[in-house]
């Protein structure tokens, strides 16, 4: 056969799309993987990224797989590290904040959701940051705000895998010691992404081809949630919660400019 050189640039075209398709899915999945080993907000970085090759809603969908996942490693490597009040407030507030996700998932504007856990973050970082008291004493776990809070985080989670927030805002406050903190935040989410699966199937049904692609990204979620565990357990307790802060900034910033991009 006559070499096409038409025919063999529009294959290797396809090709280098397919290497930067998996190497954003692969990002992505290892992030996931580490939030859920116990670096929290950096699993929030995997739906954006992988949007620079789709649109944001497959993006949430092919990625909800590896949350599960990831969850289930993450579970039983915090098994014994977790704060059962906080737990006991933020489950049962979380799943009514899911399945008000569900019902109004057709109605509810991406975009002011977006401002307003955008805000909500960057307000509670510069408090933290700002104050000149940094001997706060530990708060304790409120009834009130956790089932705000714990509500607020299963809604946004729905709508942007954006839960991260409103639960940081709530139980950086007590000062828990890291692997509690870690452990709790892997513990919640897991239940929340479980009870995501079905009306994420509803809204949007899995195709085989989804499923398969989502097969491919296990070893590197895997991957990510033994090394975020081992990097808790290393990093000391004043930096890991400052990491957390700065993270939870980040991400609050980007979800105020892509909200505002959106009004552009």
């Amino acid at each position: 056969m006559l070499f096409d050189p038409v025919l063999f640039t529009k294959r290797q075209t396809i090709l280098l799309e397919l290497d930067h398709l998996f190497i954003l899915s692969a990002t992505g999945a290892l992030l996931i993987g580490l939030s859920k080993g116990g670096l929290p907000t950096i699993g929030m970085l995997s739906v954006p990224i992988l949007s620079l090759a789709m649109s944001p809603v497959r993006a949430a969908v092919l990625l909800l797989p590896i949350y599960v996942i990831s969850d289930i490693f993450g579970v039983w490597l915090y098994r014994k590290n977790f704060h059962a009040r906080n737990l006991k407030i933020l489950i049962p507030a979380s799943l009514v904040g899911v399945f008000m996700g569900w019902l109004t998932a057709s109605v509810t504007s991406d975009v002011a959701i977006k401002f307003a856990i955008g805000f909500i973050g960057i307000g509670f970082c510069l408090n933290m940051w700002i104050r000149t008291n940094s001997d706060t004493p530990p708060q304790e776990a409120s009834l009130k705000k956790g089932i705000f809070l714990g509500a607020l985080s299963g809604f946004t989670s729905f709508i942007s895998h954006a839960g991260g927030p409103p639960f940081q805002i709530y139980v950086l406050p007590q000062k828990l010691p890291k692997a509690q903190f870690a452990g709790t935040a892997t513990i919640l989410f897991a239940i929340i992404n479980f009870a995501k699966i079905v009306p994420y199937q509803n809204l949007r049904p899995y195709t085989y081809e989804d499923l398969i692609a989502a097969a491919y990204l296990i070893p590197f979620s895997v991957i990510g949630a033994i090394a975020g565990a081992y990097l808790t357990k290393k990093i000391a307790d004043v930096l890991f919660f400052r990491l957390i802060q700065i993270g939870l900034f980040i991400v609050s910033c980007k979800l105020v400019f892509d909200a505002s991009k959106t009004l552009l």
